[in-house]
């Protein structure tokens, strides 16, 4: 006999939990599990209502009906008695006469005692709580005063006893006695048949209207989740799009507000860009002049050439600064890459012999055998060397900086990582975030650079560009991994929840 272990359970256990999650996060599905909990609570408290008030309505029934015999025999009686005087004799000819002629409703039984004993009745076979020897047929037979009662009993096949009770007088005295009875059974059944015809039908109504919210709550939500579809396609290159907007309502003031946001945002990022692109290429003529006139002057003092190599200084890192802000802003154009086919190995050995040459390191290579992949070759060899240099900053003489690159098979068929893996000082974690936004600058103890903060902002810009994403593995005093994932071509672009839970194995 098969064991299913914890773990298999604990598994079982998460994918269900999860399934629920799922099942409950969407909001026509609350909506509608609402609605089903309504529907079957009100059938829920609607069954038995209608079923006390179907046998409070049969019990109404059963009563009348036999309050109309008990007059009819009354109406008999008074018309055989007002003749004469009458004996016990003629009361039996009497009873024979009257059961003879008399058909009483269903379950209804008419019976006669004389002189405190069971006679006679109609029909003549008699459940066994009113047979002439039972406790009931006695408790009648001594009646003396008319008498409306029902009797309780557990028995299923009879169901509860009603009945009226009228004593007879001969000469007198009370020699008789009259009783008009019913079993219930025959109504019960018909109001269990009824109550289990509403069951279906309450089930059937429930199932009706549940398919109708279904598909009515569908049509309402549709602008939501249109809402939440054009959220997801909106992004700083792309401010296009807009919800259509139909009818009125809550719903679509929600919709005309979403898009009243998004020109404000498109408006905001358009003049942002327009800023950017002015003022960088505003400062690239001051700055082209400056250098030029610098450059024209003729012998000068030491005192001034150390001031003009200064002022130089200070030109090249405010031009990189305008050439970064402006590749920024590039990033988010549509023409940003001029794709190419990129054969992996010659690629990365191209950039490692490009690369060995910045600093005393111990430099290694991670060189695929094979693989291609389609991708901007300027724009990825800037992104891979902005990594090196930042481990170069990070890193000492003799300290291992490892560049690499490999398919990834186990990961995803169609992605290409490209590392950069360094023993350095590394980053803490706290600070592993922030330091892909823009202008980020860690604590000069772990950052010797005279840059603006905007490298690794400028990497993910790339890499997203491609359709990947960046991941960082760190530790302080160990050193640090970057990992571009890319996709094989930008068009299979990869979710940004896809995150490696560590560093590529190559790079351990």
């Amino acid at each position: 006999m098969a064991v299913i272990s914890s773990s298999t359970k604990l598994a079982f256990w998460a994918r269900g939990r999860a399934w629920w999650r799922s099942v409950f996060a969407s909001a026509r599905n609350r909506i509608l599990m609402l609605y089903l909990l309504l529907l079957l609570l009100l059938s829920a408290v609607a069954t038995p209502i209608f079923m006390w008030l179907f046998l409070a309505q049969v019990n109404q029934r059963v009563r009348a009906d036999l309050i109309d015999e008990m007059a009819d025999f009354q109406a008999a009686y008074a018309d055989w008695e007002s003749d004469q005087v009458r004996s016990v004799a003629e009361l039996r000819q009497f009873v024979d006469e009257f059961l003879a002629k008399t058909v009483p409703q269903d379950d209804n039984f008419l019976i006669f005692t004389i002189d405190g004993t069971y006679y006679r009745s109609n029909p003549q076979v008699l459940p066994a709580i009113m047979q002439p020897s039972s406790k009931l047929m006695g408790y009648w037979a001594l009646q003396t005063q008319p008498l409306s009662g029902e009797r309780t009993l557990s028995d299923p096949n009879i169901g509860d006893i009603l009945y009226l009770v009228q004593p007879l007088e001969l000469e007198g005295d009370v020699r008789a006695v009259f009783i008009s009875a019913h079993a219930t059974r025959g109504e019960r059944e018909e109001a269990l048949a009824g109550v289990y015809l509403f069951f279906w039908v309450a089930a059937g109504v429930v199932i009706v209207a549940f398919a109708i919210a279904w598909i009515i709550t569908g049509q309402l939500l549709a602008p939501v989740q249109k809402l939440a579809t054009t959220a997801r396609l909106v992004s700083e290159s792309d401010l296009t799009q807009r919800i259509a907007v139909k009818g009125s309502g809550e719903i679509a003031d929600i919709a005309n507000t979403f898009n009243d946001m998004l020109d404000r945002l498109q408006s905001a990022f358009v003049s942002q860009r327009n800023f950017i692109n002015d003022a960088g290429h505003e400062l690239r003529t001051p700055i082209t002049i400056i250098r030029g006139h610098i450059e024209l002057l003729g012998t000068v003092s030491r005192e001034q050439q150390e001031t003009l190599d200064l002022v130089v200084d200070e030109l090249d890192r405010m031009s990189r600064f305008v050439n970064d802000l402006l590749l920024l802003t590039r990033a988010e154009q549509p023409d940003f890459l001029q794709l190419e086919h990129v054969a992996l190995p010659a690629f990365i050995e191209e950039l490692f012999q490009k690369v060995s040459a910045l600093a005393d390191r111990n430099w290694r290579l991670h060189r695929p055998q094979s693989g291609d992949l389609v991708a901007d070759r300027q724009r990825l060899t800037g992104a891979v060397i902005s990594l090196v240099q930042n481990a170069v900053q990070h890193t000492r003489m003799g300290d291992l900086i490892e560049l690499g690159a490999a398919l990834s098979p186990a990961l995803n068929p169609t992605t290409v990582r490209l590392w950069v893996r360094d023993t350095g000082t590394g980053i803490p974690l706290s600070e592993q975030e922030r330091i892909f936004e823009r202008f980020a600058r860690l604590p000069n103890r772990y950052r010797r650079s005279d840059g603006a903060g905007l490298g690794l902002s400028i990497v993910k810009a790339i890499t997203e560009a491609h359709g990947g994403y960046i991941t960082l593995s760190s530790t302080v005093g160990v050193g640090s991994t970057f990992t571009l994932v890319l996709p094989l071509h930008p068009s299979l672009r990869l979710p940004s929840s896809v995150q490696e839970a560590s560093a590529p194995r190559e790079a351990q």
